[in-house]
């Protein structure tokens, strides 16, 4: 243990009197936080729309507002071609395009229904599905007006009479995209401290030749590599706590679970990814090549971890391999325990596969790096 106690303070010695080391313990997770969080956001604001309004009529004014007004949509310009708002489409400037017909008021009140026309930029097929159902639903609460109004089914051949449809949305009311990405910006923060610098670390070791002098010395190999990942393990704890704090201030995100719980988890999600590190580092002999084969396995575990969309769209063969993926079991994990307030039985199962990961990759990485040494 004495041997362990000082390759640790080794280590936090080095850690930091590296320069570049300070900013990433202390400004990355604020920066990432702060823009990542803000940017990577599917809440849609300010659709661009333009109107074609042939009607000109009081109801065709009515609904004109009820867009207008809509903290969802933004008017850009309004006219009567619909050849030219299509070619304002074309170039990007804007996303969809309301067309109301002519006769359209008269029709409602002679016939009790009408229709309208909406054309949505389905270049990204997610967002104009939003948009549709922004949209939607303005023309539905415009219809349900009219019907309480006048008395006549209108538009929609609704009946008002059976059905009353009241929405209630479970773990995030509100609806906030920033409560779903903050759990997951702090899963690949933790995954960049824990897999990316603590390989780098050990890499700098080869490159300098310093490795070759701790070979022949009494430490032994499991010493020198608990001492050698123990440091990023007790920074990567100390990341999630100061993320989870600025999230709580910046965000003022839901943490309805225990929080002791997510630490036990993310105490045995980061032995993995030091695994993973360590494994990555017995592979490679020059930074370079450690930078590389990270990138690699990052892009593709986050892609395929459902920080954006969920694990569940995915083809079912993708989702098979997801369970050698430790950041889609932690992804998961930190959201159930934040939002949901999973306890320890609702995740047993996440437990043990972490587990199993973790003393896989960790046997498998100290195995190889026998090898190597």
């Amino acid at each position: 243990m004495r041997n362990i106690r000082y390759i640790i303070q080794k280590e936090f010695r080095q850690i930091f009197r590296n320069k570049t080391m300070i900013p990433l313990i202390f400004v990355l997770p604020f920066v990432q936080l702060l823009i990542l969080v803000n940017a990577a956001t599917m809440d849609m604001r300010n659709i661009e729309m333009i109107i074609i309004d042939h009607d000109l009529s009081a109801l065709s004014r009515r609904l004109n507002d009820k867009f207008s007004q809509s903290p969802f949509f933004l008017l850009v310009k309004s006219g009567f071609s619909v050849e030219e708002a299509e070619n304002e489409m074309l170039v990007n400037a804007t996303d969809m395009i309301l067309v109301i017909p002519e006769g359209f008021e008269q029709r409602l009140y002679r016939e009790g229904k009408s229709g309208l026309q909406i054309q949505v930029d389905a270049i990204n097929g997610m967002t104009a599905g939003l948009i549709n159902g922004y949209a939607s639903q303005i023309i539905n609460s415009f219809n349900m007006e009219l019907i309480s109004e006048t008395g006549k089914n209108t538009l929609l051949n609704l009946n008002p009479k059976n059905i009353n449809i009241h929405y209630s949305f479970w773990y995030n009311s509100e609806l906030k995209f920033k409560y779903y990405m903050v759990p997951g910006i702090l899963t690949i923060l933790l995954t960049i401290i824990g897999m990316f610098l603590a390989s780098l670390n050990l890499v700098r070791e080869k490159e300098q030749g310093t490795i070759e002098q701790i070979n022949v010395t009494p430490v032994r190999k499991y010493e020198f590599i608990v001492g050698k990942l123990v440091p990023f393990w007790i920074i990567a704890m100390f990341e999630l706590a100061f993320g989870l704090g600025l999230g709580k201030v910046l965000f003022n995100i839901p943490m309805v679970g225990n929080l002791l719980l997510l630490f036990a988890y993310a105490s045995l999600y980061l032995a993995a990814v030091l695994g993973l590190g360590l494994l990555i580092s017995t592979m490679s002999h020059t930074q370079q090549q450690a930078q590389f084969l990270n990138f690699f396995v990052l892009i593709t575990f986050v892609i395929m971890s459902g920080i954006f969309t969920p694990a569940e769209s995915m083809p079912h063969w993708a989702q098979n391999l997801n369970f050698i993926n430790p950041l889609a079991y932690f992804m998961r994990v930190i959201r159930m325990i934040l939002l949901k307030g999973s306890e320890f039985r609702d995740i047993l199962k996440d437990f043990i596969a972490i587990f199993i990961m973790a003393l896989t990759l960790l046997s498998l990485a100290t195995w190889r790096y026998r090898k190597v040494s």
